[in-house]
Parts: C-alpha cells; structure tokens; sequence
C-alpha cells in the first residue's frame, strides 16, 4: 500500500535527526523527587540495565488504571513505584505493525508493515532496532517469549539479541494432556461446540487444573528468571513477552476462581456508533476462528460472559508471572539500577460496538498500558494524563540509559513527563488502519486522538475519496456517534482535518521556557535508518486544545 500523507507530511517526523522539544527538571516535583534526583546526581553513574516487559493484546483492564474487578496486584505494585500513563496509543491495533513501529521507532507509513506476515528485515533491511541499538551500545541483549511478531509466516529479527533466540512458547502450544482437559471441562464441551470443518483452533478459553510453568507464560517469567541471574554483573536488555491475555484465554483454574462469574456482563453497547461508515469497525474473524464461536452474528451473551471472564482470568495469570521476574530483580539487588517499562502492544475490544478484538480505530483497539519505572527519575506512584504514543519508548530508553539515539526516529522522548507529569505535551496521538472500501479499494484511515476528540479520515490512495468520523468524549465518551456530518461541527472538522494532515510533527509539545534544545538522547547518531528522510511540517507554538 502506497504512503497516503506524504504531501500532506503525515510522516515528517525528524528523519533527519532535528531535536524535539523536551525539558530539563521542571518545577512542581515533589520533594521526594528532588531528593531521589539529588541523590542519584551525586551518586557514581552506573550502566542501568533494561527490563522490557511485553504484554500481548492488553487493554487497560488493571487495578492501577481503576479497573474494580480484575486482580493485578503486581502490575499495581509497579504502577505504584514508577510512572503510569493514562493516555498512551498504539499507532496500528493489531501485533506486527504495532511492535514493528515500536521496536524501529518508527511510523507505520515509514516501515510500510500493515500486515502480519512482512518481516521487519524485509521492509527496512538496515533498519536500527531498538534492543540492537542497545546490543551495539555493548549491552547483553536477550529475548525471552513474543517481542516480534513469529507467527503467521513472520520470523525473528536475529540481529536484535546477541545470541540467536529460539521460538518457543507460542500462544497455542499447550501439552496434549492439558489440552485433553481443557477440551473435558462442561463449559467447553457444550452440545454446539463441535467445531465445524472451517474453524482453525480449537476452545477460546480453558481453565485446567496445572501448575503456571505448564503453561507457556510461566515457563517464560521462569526462563527470565534464570536470565536476571545469569546477567546480573553486566548491562542487559531484557525483552520479557508475555502471551496472555491473547486468545485463547487459558489460564490454571486458580487465576478463574479469583472471579465470581456473575461479576461479568456483557457489554450493554453493541452498535457501531451512529453515523460511523460500515467498513470501519472491521469484523470479529479472529475470535471467529475459535471453536463454538457463531460463523457469523453477534456473541451470544452466555458466551460474552464465559469470553470476559477468562480475559480476566488471563491478565490475572500474566500478572502474577510479571510479579514473580520483579520479585527476582528485587532479590537480585538489580531495582535501583534497572529501568522497567511494560506495555500491551494495543487494546482489546469486549464487546464494545458489538466488536471482539481489535483491529480497527476506535478508543478500545488502540489504547493500551504504559507503565515506566526509572530509577532516580521522577516521583514513585505518579500518572500522567499527557497524549504519548508507543513510537515514543525507544528515544525515552535512549534518554533514560544516556545512549546516544540514532538519527530518524519518529517518536518524542517522555523523560520529561517523568520529571513533571502535568507539564504541557503533545496536541495529538496518531494510529492508522488500513481497510477495503467498498467500490473504492485499499484505503487507510489515519486517526488522531486529542485531549477531547477523535478524529478519523478515511482516504484511498490515487482517489480524491474522503470521509471522516468524529467523536467527542466530553459527551460522548462511548463513541456512539459520528458527529462529523453534523452541520454545526463543520468549523471543528476542518481545524481537526487540517491537524491531522499536518502530521505528527505539528503536534508536538511545546518547548519550555529556558529548556534545552539537546531532547531525548540527544546526541544523534548516524546510524542507518532506512526510512526514506521527510521534509519536516512546520511546527508552531502553544495552540488552543482540540
């Protein structure tokens, strides 16, 4: 598919290595902050390691994020010891071109993956990943589970760990013992649940009565373990990913009893929002493929129910997983000298607008946890509700290790939303989704998220074709209604459209006063990012919030 914006500069993020705006220590920390800065100043540096926990297809469905009914203890725990983001976006909703984007720094329009089979290598063969960058910076580098996308014809990127990383551990490998057991529970078995001759996979969810290492995310939280031991005396990186709560939802009976099921019910919105065109949802063909899912139709509400309550029964599982790797670099003395970020690749949808999954625009898909523990940066238990996106975590690793940051990047380092989380940021998160338009072809819908709205257009490439959705979460924060044809919100729409067009380099943040113009790792570096250099947007003071 064709880059869609580019003589509207969607994608003219500083290719060429001019410096972002960001700020040194602000005012308004609190005194703990202060002392924590003040001490890790005079303290002697240290290399800090990196622990890089991955979480597939996580929604916002934790305790920290004021979720009263899933059990996360130990992602809490995190959350209350660093940094949380309240308002962090994805920039595609669906695994590959999510972690591709992250892991490159960069665009989805710049790599050019929008699907799950294109290998990174293959889009960008000189590309700098991130845990290479680390790598070249003389960092042992390791991956442990999914960080990549490894299925679906994908591979490994080989040149990002320092040794050759075997695949293990995927979502579906389950003993044939286990499965049996899965397979024998009443809720499984239910006359219709055969699977008929289309369906791929087998049950959507299974609670069996094993130990968390018979499962593939134990085993992984147990391989990172004997990791953090082995490296304990060298700079690591250490990509950590977590499978669940991807389907199937199978997680050991114990993390299904900590749920009444009658806590659970569907969700009471299952329309597309009013106005919205029909293409833009996408389907549910995913779950679709799980046996006892209706080929086609709405999810039965019994089904909704058994479905989100082993979505949290999975996040219950993956939680304790992450608690046991945090307990270890706890019992290692590695906490004071080890950065933590943990992140969902994107969102889940449970139902909302009648969808499962992913796959779309919406609030749901692409909104997912952010999570940042630096040691000596910032006040522990703080949240931000600043607009940051996923392509901004490899410049903030770059800052946070004092590592130089390779030219090209598209991201916008957040160090300083550690330093002070209400200073003033970004005007807007980007994300796309490329989508068939019906009697039009291959089209993109680019969205833009704002503090109060968000703004989609749809466009086919070589067409004049547009059309546009709006959502105002002040009053509708459900996104039941497309308000964009509504004749009294045409002035708003056309300021929306032309931000949007503009790209995401006219809605950074606003440089403080006095701050320094070295932002994010800042001293560039000319490693080789093969995406294509773009012309920079201008980029503006203050602007009044949209």
């Amino acid at each position: 598919m064709s880059q869609l914006w580019s003589r509207r500069e969607w994608i003219s993020i500083a290719a060429t290595g001019v410096a972002m705006a960001s700020g040194l220590l602000a005012a308004g920390h609190t005194a703990h902050a202060q002392n924590v800065n003040a001490r890790n100043a005079s303290a002697p540096k240290r290399t800090p390691n990196v622990l890089f926990i991955a979480v597939d297809d996580l929604r916002p469905t934790l305790g920290c994020y004021g979720d009263k009914i899933v059990k996360s203890p130990n992602i809490d725990k995190l959350a209350a010891s660093g940094t949380l983001f309240q308002r962090a976006y994805c920039q595609q909703a669906v695994c590959s071109p999510s972690r591709n984007s992250l892991l490159s720094g960069l665009r989805p329009d710049s790599i050019k993956i929008y699907d799950l089979a294109t290998n990174i290598r293959t889009a960008l063969p000189n590309v700098v990943t991130l845990p290479q960058h680390f790598k070249a910076q003389g960092y042992r580098s390791e991956r442990l589970g999914k960080i990549f996308h490894t299925t679906n014809g994908n591979h490994d990127d080989p040149l990002s760990w320092s040794e050759p990383q075997p695949v293990v551990a995927l979502p579906d490998v389950i003993a044939p013992h286990i499965k049996q057991q899965i397979l024998s529970q009443p809720e499984v078995a239910q006359p219709g649940n055969a699977s008929p001759p289309q369906v791929k996979k087998g049950p959507p969810f299974g609670a069996p009565e094993v130990a968390d290492d018979a499962l593939p995310d134990g085993k992984i939280a147990s391989q990172a373990i004997a990791s953090l031991g082995a490296n304990k005396n060298r700079p690591f990186f250490l990509a950590v990913g977590f499978h669940k709560p991807h389907l199937p939802f199978v997680a050991p009976r114990k993390y299904w009893d900590l749920y009444d099921r009658a806590q659970f019910k569907p969700h009471p919105l299952r329309n597309p929002p009013l106005g919205a065109p029909g293409y833009a949802g996408n389907g549910i063909g995913e779950l679709r493929q799980y046996r006892g899912i209706p080929k086609k139709g709405p999810i039965p509400d019994e089904q909704a129910v058994q479905l989100i309550h082993g979505y949290h029964a999975a996040i219950s599982y993956m939680d304790a997983q992450v608690g046991r790797v945090l307990d270890e670099l706890d019992r290692l003395g590695l906490r004071d000298n080890t950065i933590v970020v943990l992140w969902g690749d994107h969102g889940w949808q449970l139902g909302e607008h009648g969808k499962w999954c992913k796959h779309n625009n919406y609030e749901a898909a692409t909104h997912s946890p952010l999570l940042v523990r630096a040691p000596g940066v910032g006040a522990p238990g703080q949240q931000t509700n600043a607009l940051t996106e996923f392509v901004d975590i490899y410049p903030s690793l770059c800052e946070l290790a004092g590592l130089p940051q390779p030219q090209g990047l598209e991201g916008t380092s957040f160090v300083p939303l550690l330093r002070d989380p209400k200073r003033a940021w970004k005007q807007a998160a980007f994300s796309q989704w490329p989508q068939k338009i019906p009697d039009r072809g291959d089209g993109m819908g680019y969205a833009m998220r704002t503090d109060r709205y968000r703004f989609i257009e749809w466009t086919v490439p070589g067409t004049d074709f547009s059309e546009v959705e709006l959502y105002d979460y002040q009053t509708d924060p459900a996104e039941t209604v497309n308000i964009a044809t509504q004749p009294q919100h045409a002035k708003l729409v056309a300021e929306l459209k032309a931000l949007l067009r503009a790209g995401p380099r006219a809605a950074l943040p606003p440089r403080q006063p006095g701050a320094a113009s070295k932002v994010g790792a800042w001293r560039a570096m000319p490693l080789r990012h093969s995406a294509t250099p773009q012309r920079p947007a201008p980029c503006g003071g203050r602007r009044k919030a949209l």
